[in-house]
């Protein structure tokens, strides 16, 4: 099955059928399994490395010639001139110099940095061996997992003074930076939490028994799964009032704080991956690479 994630911006008039969707000249039939935005430049992290596209994502350069000695890439977070990648058994990579070339910066042995996170001067790893914490840009790496009894962490998000961690059996939330954790799973059943997003007052958990949102930091949750017919969802995006959820059989749309969802589009694929650039949607596939749409999704007919 094809795999897509997908993250909208919001669209004044809506046919919900098949998207005018393009392929860009980059990582064909690559996984996609995440992107970062920086000024102009967007960075996706791949199967194979990552790549680089300066230009709205119509032509990629691959920047894996220094120093990237594991390019399986599950995750991307950028402070400043200091870009970290995640990988999927080979630790953390970092790049000061746009990723012209990377240094290895730690954690091979936490298998799949799932999760990126940085908060102030903190860099949070969300890890299948719990959080773990560089104050010095990768230089060194403390464990945070204190009260954190599931350690598959899957998703992580920042928030203020708050930290959210999403795991296979639930939120956690921590409130000093990770050296305590306390789980918030008060109505949200205790499933895989694969994204984590925050707007306004909200906190919104894409999981494997759908949507679910708290407005009150994690203390208590509602499911919003009303019209969403698959209940896996691996990603949530938000603009402005609407919520995209990517699930394994297309994108769902709510325009109303997902009290209701409808099907926005590409059923049949699973979502991975995406990103917004000016009015250009960035969408990472399992096995077709990146697909572009320049319209901002009008082109729904």
């Amino acid at each position: 099955m094809k795999k897509l994630y997908i993250l909208l911006i919001a669209v004044f008039t809506i046919n919900i059928a098949n998207a005018q969707w393009k392929q860009c000249d980059g990582p064909y039939n690559d996984p996609v399994h995440t992107f970062a935005i920086n000024g102009n430049n967007i960075f996706a992290g791949t199967y194979y490395g990552v790549y680089l596209s300066t230009n709205g994502g119509s032509s990629w350069t691959m920047l894996n010639t220094t120093g990237l000695y594991y390019p399986y890439i599950h995750s991307i977070v950028i402070k400043g001139n200091y870009i970290f990648l995640g990988s999927n058994g080979g630790g953390v990579y970092l790049s000061t110099n746009n990723g012209t070339s990377w240094t290895y910066v730690g954690l091979d042995n936490y298998y799949i940095i799932n999760s990126l996170v940085i908060s102030g001067n903190n860099v949070f790893a969300g890890t299948l061996r719990g959080v773990v914490l560089s104050t010095n840009n990768g230089t060194s790496w403390t464990q945070v997992n204190t009260g954190l009894n599931d350690t598959s962490v899957l998703s992580l998000v920042v928030s203020g003074n708050n930290i959210y961690a999403g795991t296979r059996s639930g939120v956690y939330l921590s409130t000093n930076n990770g050296a305590n954790w306390t789980a918030v799973n008060n109505g949200l059943i205790e499933t895989n939490v694969n994204s984590l997003v925050i707007s306004g007052n909200n906190i919104y958990a894409g999981t494997g028994s759908g949507v679910f949102v708290s407005g009150n930091n994690g203390a208590n949750w509602t499911a919003l799964n009303t019209g969403l017919a698959d209940t896996n969802v691996y990603s949530l995006a938000i603009s402005n009032d609407t919520i995209y959820a990517g699930t394994g059989n297309g994108v769902y749309l709510s325009t109303n704080g997902g009290s209701s969802w409808a099907l926005f589009g590409l059923s049949h694929y699973d979502i991975i991956a995406l990103t917004i650039y000016g009015n250009t949607i960035l969408a990472g596939t399992d096995d077709e690479g990146i697909l572009i749409t320049s319209d901002n999704g009008a082109n729904w007919s």
